[in-house]
């Protein structure tokens, strides 16, 4: 049975301050809690005797039995789906030498969780591990990015510094992209199986500080050439159309 302290300790977890506080944070619902048990320390289990017979295996520090009416009072989702877990903040570090061998992702102040969770599942889809985020980015941990990621969280790595420092430290001969109104054809350009692609803010694009360090400009061409279009592409289905072309283009 959950206590009330129970359940407003789980539902805290909304806040960033309390996910810093606790080092924790909450994920919810079959597929996503089973896609990330294994991949991070659980604290916490709360789930329906269903569920425990099909996942007898599952380990956690605590484990709770619950009914669907117990687990809708600490769920922050309309529709509780049988399971919900805290999980421990994992700690990741990473050397910008990796841009030397892999291809990276950087995010300049995307400030949506939406758009942050997906992103995480487009770096997963394309093989990209690490994802270089300024500190105004959205929380990974928050729970609408948590689920936005629909686990893809369990295979890439977020790291969170300010990014011109970084991009002042990288090795010379790594290429940094970066996508503007301005720059040149993506369709058009040479591009590597290495480096370092950065992802603008939803209404701001790339800043003046970080695009001083980028040393290759791509532009994502609308179609026909010239013809009215909207203004700018969501930064995740940008990141979704920059990744692919470089998978294709390097893997050809």
């Amino acid at each position: 049975m959950l206590s009330k302290n129970k359940i407003k300790w789980i539902r805290s977890l909304e806040w960033k301050k309390f996910r810093k506080e606790e080092e924790s944070f909450l994920a919810e619902g079959r597929k996503l809690v089973g896609d990330l048990l294994g991949h991070f320390d659980c604290r916490l289990l709360v789930a329906t005797e269903e569920w425990y017979a099909s996942h007898p295996t599952a380990q956690a520090d605590e484990r709770i039995v619950v009914d669907r009416e117990e687990l809708s009072r600490a769920s922050l989702l309309k529709a509780p789906q049988e399971v919900l877990a805290v999980f421990r903040q994992p700690s990741y570090v990473c050397a910008p030498e990796v841009m030397l061998d892999e291809l990276c992702l950087a995010l300049d102040d995307v400030q949506d969780p939406g758009n942050l969770g997906t992103i995480v599942r487009i770096a997963d889809w394309f093989g990209i591990r690490h994802i270089f985020c300024s500190p105004a980015t959205a929380d990974l941990y928050n729970p609408k990015t948590v689920q936005a990621t629909m686990g893809a969280m369990a295979r890439v790595q977020l790291h969170y510094g300010p990014l011109v420092p970084l991009l002042e430290d990288l090795p010379a001969e790594v290429p940094v992209y970066g996508t503007f109104l301005d720059g040149d054809d993506l369709y058009a350009q040479p591009l590597s199986a290495a480096g370092l692609i950065v992802m603008g803010n939803e209404g701001n694009g790339i800043s003046a500080e970080v695009a001083r360090h980028i040393n290759r400009r791509l532009l994502i061409p609308n179609y026909p050439k010239g013809a009215p279009t909207s203004e700018s592409l969501n930064v995740a289905v940008a990141t979704a159309v920059v990744c692919a072309e470089f998978r294709r283009t390097v893997s050809r």
